[in-house]
């Protein structure tokens, strides 16, 4: 994957430099100091991933996202806060990484970029609602719907999430809503439909499922509840 890094910071610059030499699947094409700079240089140069930096002088990294728009870059966020990890989920980045990172953080954000840009796997149409078929390497697996735990969208890519493992779809979340069986899903957040059937608790305005924390948006509350089977 052909990647840019876009940080103010000069050390920052390096250590995430130096993350990127022991991935080789990874090619460093650039590096830029700020946001400017790297939306210049993606209007000329195709990137597969952007490692993007938050606050910087002039533009931040998320005003760069939202500028980009639907031509961007798969990007991981870098930054040494988390108080911007609720609107990283609005903009569908691949991942959100808080400074310093280390091999093992960095590889996990790696493989999520990996697996929705070598996806060739399409878009699944969910008219019987028992089963649907996914596109894995050439060959139709079947999925149960029942054992979908949660839906996540990843910009033009879906990550479709069970116990076992998760398959990545090029759809968009509303396409796929718009065929799932009513009756089991909810979109509970801009990036996010989940199994009503498969949540094991709802606290502060998390849903947890299995081992997931997922967050549920505001302007989704008032749908939830009316679907939950309350006491």
């Amino acid at each position: 994957m052909k990647c840019l890094i876009v940080d103010d910071n000069q050390m920052a610059r390096m250590a995430m430099r130096q993350l990127v030499g022991q991935v080789q699947m990874l090619e460093l094409v650039a590096e830029c100091s700020d946001a400017m700079e790297a939306y210049n240089f993606l209007n000329s140069d195709q990137i597969d991933l952007l490692l993007l930096d938050i606050e910087m002088p002039g533009m931040t990294g998320i005003e760069l996202t939202k500028k980009l728009g639907n031509k961007k870059s798969l990007i991981i966020f870098t930054t040494a806060k988390t108080d911007y990890a609720v609107e990283a989920f609005e903009l569908n980045v691949v991942d959100y990484l808080v400074k310093p990172v280390n091999i093992s953080r960095f590889l996990q954000a790696v493989e999520k970029a990996k697996e929705a840009l070598d996806s060739n796997k399409q878009e699944v149409k969910i008219e019987a609602q028992q089963f649907v078929f996914v596109k894995d390497n050439g060959i139709l697996k079947k999925l149960n719907v029942d054992d979908i735990l949660y839906l996540e969208a990843m910009g033009d890519y879906v990550k479709v999430h069970t116990a076992q493992k998760f398959h990545v779809l090029h759809s968009t979340l509303k396409s796929i809503e718009e065929k799932l069986p009513p009756n089991k899903f909810l979109r509970i957040h801009r990036s996010y439909i989940v199994s009503l059937q498969k949540i094991d608790f709802i606290q502060d305005g998390i849903i947890n499922i299995g081992k997931a924390s997922v967050p549920v948006a505001e302007t989704y509350k008032s749908s939830l509840n009316k679907r939950l089977n309350l006491l």
